[in-house]
C-alpha cells in the first residue's frame, strides 16, 4: 500500500512541483491550496505525513499544524518562506517535526520526507515480534522502545515518533549530559549547525506534554552551555 502524503500550499506552482516529485517516488498525494479542505482530509484519510505552508489564505499553517497534531501523530514538515528563528521555534513547538524554508531543493525535501517516514514506520510497526526487554523506568516514568509507549505516573503520553526518539536517547544516557549537537546528529541523522534551535523547541514540547515546570523540571534538566540530562 502506497504511503499517503498531504500537501498544503496556496502557491499552486510549488504545490504542483512537490506533488510531481512525491508521485515520481511512488507516494499517493492529497493536495490542497487552503487549510480548511486539508483539515477535512486528515479526518477521512489515513495519512503518513503532511507538508504544510505557513502562509495560507484561510488559516495560518501554525494553527493548522496544531489542529492536526491534536488528533494525529504522523510527521509534519513545515515548508515556508518565513526564515526567522522564532517562526521555526513556533512551528516546532506546536508539533512540527521538521522545517524547510523557500526557496528549497526538491531533492532535499524528498530526503527529509523519507527520513521522517522511516521514523514513523518504525514507530507504528514496533512491537510484538521483538522479544528482548527494552524498557526504562525512572521515578514514575516508564518508557518502552519495543511498544513505543511512554507512561508517566500511570498516564500514557502522546509523543510523536521524533519526540519519543529524543526522550529515549536521553533516558538511555541517564546521568550523563547530552549536548544539543549530539542529540540532533543522533536523532535527526544530520549535521548540526550553529544556532540550531530545533532541539530546544522539541525539548520544550516534550516537557509541556510531561507537565514539567519550565524553571525546575523533574526529569529533563538543562545544563546551561552544555546540553540536557535526565538524572
Amino acid at each position: 500500500m502506497r504511503e499517503k502524503i498531504l500537501i498544503v500550499d496556496d502557491e499552486k506552482a510549488i504545490a504542483d512541483l512537490v506533488e510531481v516529485y512525491l508521485k515520481n517516488d511512488g507516494y499517493q498525494v492529497f493536495k490542497f491550496y487552503n487549510a480548511t479542505e486539508a483539515l477535512a482530509c486528515t479526518g477521512k484519510e489515513s495519512l503518513s505525513l503532511a507538508i504544510l505552508d505557513v502562509m495560507l489564505p484561510d488559516m495560518d499553517g501554525f494553527t493548522l499544524c496544531q489542529k492536526i497534531r491534536a488528533n494525529h501523530l504522523f510527521p509534519i514538515i513545515m515548508l515556508t518562506a518565513k526564515v526567522e528563528d522564532m517562526d521555526k521555534i513556533i512551528g516546532l513547538t506546536l508539533g512540527a517535526d521538521d522545517y524547510i524554508t523557500k526557496p528549497f531543493n526538491p531533492l532535499e525535501l524528498m530526503a527529509r520526507v523519507k527520513t521522517q517516514l522511516r521514523r514513523y514506520t518504525r514507530y507504528n510497526t514496533s512491537g510484538a515480534a521483538v522479544q528482548e526487554k527494552d524498557e526504562i523506568d525512572i521515578r514514575g516514568l516508564h518508557i518502552s522502545k519495543n511498544s513505543h509507549k511512554c507512561i508517566l505516573n500511570g498516564k500514557e503520553l502522546g509523543f510523536t515518533p521524533l519526540e519519543f526518539s529524543i526522550l529515549w536517547y536521553l533516558c538511555e544516557r541517564k546521568g550523563n549530559v547530552v549536548s544539543s549537537e549530539e542529540l540532533f546528529e543522533e536523532v535527526w541523522g544530520e549535521r548540526y549547525l550553529d544556532n540550531n534551535n530545533t532541539v530546544m523547541a522539541h525539548i520544550a514540547r516534550i516537557r509541556e506534554k510531561m507537565n514539567e515546570p519550565a524553571r525546575k523540571p523533574k526529569y529533563i534538566k538543562t545544563v546551561w552551555g552544555v546540553g540536557y540530562t535526565i538524572e
